[in-house]
């Protein structure tokens, strides 16, 4: 894994835009949607107080099972015999209770299989919060560093690199078609009920892309948005922003659900904004879902 060197200091977490505001950037969506972000506020300032290197991409498919050969781990969808969510062309949502974009959860689906073709030097997905943290302690008992997932605070001060604006490239969605790998004109064949929300042109691929295929942020990161969701450390918590700590902070002492930052290749370019949060528990594993890992600074 290659790892970039993040620089302490300040910025400014969080906030929601008025509601107006966000529904002339997002015409095609509802408008309750705009003001069900309550848990992204308020903005508030926090401080990185050390420096820590990220990787420079998301984990890989490659990277994941040279971890699994070597240590013997089992993944959470292998392990207990369920499986993980995959795309599948003959899978109609609206047959389904939940009414999930992937079928499962199924035996046939795991990081191995998440219903289209990935390489070696995609981001693997159907990973679960547990097995990111396996292949952390595993970094760390073996190479004598301390290897963890981000937490909330460092990833998103990673993911703005001193930037303010929805996306790292400014507040036009219409750009991540060529910074990111979000839901555009290439995805949207395969789920026409939603080919409104596509972005109107190509980002080049309808699945994961290879890490590395779209130009860096200023701190040399990429795919921070779009690709792969990525876990971070914290817990969840709706109001936790409103009393954290302005220094360092590491989320709610428990919780039920984990954060998860950065949307996907599916992901609308609503919900692929530096700000915006969603969660799982910790034993969710789906095709959406992937990780990047700190290595911290030795003192």
């Amino acid at each position: 894994m290659v790892f970039q060197r993040i620089p302490a200091g300040r910025f400014t977490m969080g906030g929601v835009e008025p509601p107006e505001a966000l529904a002339q950037a997002y015409p095609g969506l509802e408008f309750r949607r705009f003001t069900e972000l309550a848990d992204e506020g308020p903005a508030h300032t926090v401080q990185i107080t050390r420096a820590f290197y990220l990787g420079r991409h998301e984990v890989t498919v490659g990277q994941f099972r040279r971890f699994l050969e070597a240590s013997g781990y089992q993944p959470e969808s292998e392990a207990d015999g369920t499986g993980g969510y995959g795309y599948n062309p003959q899978y109609d949502p609206s047959t389904t209770q939940r009414g999930d974009a992937f079928e499962g959860r199924d035996p046939r689906y795991s990081w191995r299989n998440p219903g289209f073709a990935q390489g070696d030097d995609h981001p693997v997905v159907n990973i679960t919060w547990n097995d990111a943290q396996a292949l952390a302690q595993w970094l760390t008992r073996t190479e004598g560093h301390r290897y963890r997932l981000p937490t909330e605070a460092e990833w998103e001060y990673a993911c703005r690199a001193g930037t303010r604006t929805r996306y790292p490239h400014g507040d036009d969605p219409g750009g991540l078609l060529r910074t990111a790998n979000t839901f555009d004109q290439e995805a949207a064949p395969f789920w026409p009920r939603w080919r409104q929300q596509a972005l109107p042109g190509s980002d080049g691929y309808a699945f994961t892309a290879p890490v590395g295929s779209y130009a860096p942020n200023a701190f040399g990161l990429h795919d921070m948005l779009g690709n792969a969701w990525e876990w971070v450390s914290d817990w969840h918590g709706d109001t936790y922003y409103a009393h954290a700590p302005r220094k360092d902070p590491q989320g709610p002492a428990s919780g039920s659900v984990r954060v998860r930052r950065g949307g996907s290749w599916h992901t609308w370019a609503f919900y692929a904004r530096c700000g915006y949060r969603n969660w799982n528990t910790p034993q969710t594993r789906y095709t959406l879902v992937g990780m990047r890992l700190v290595r911290e600074i030795s003192p």
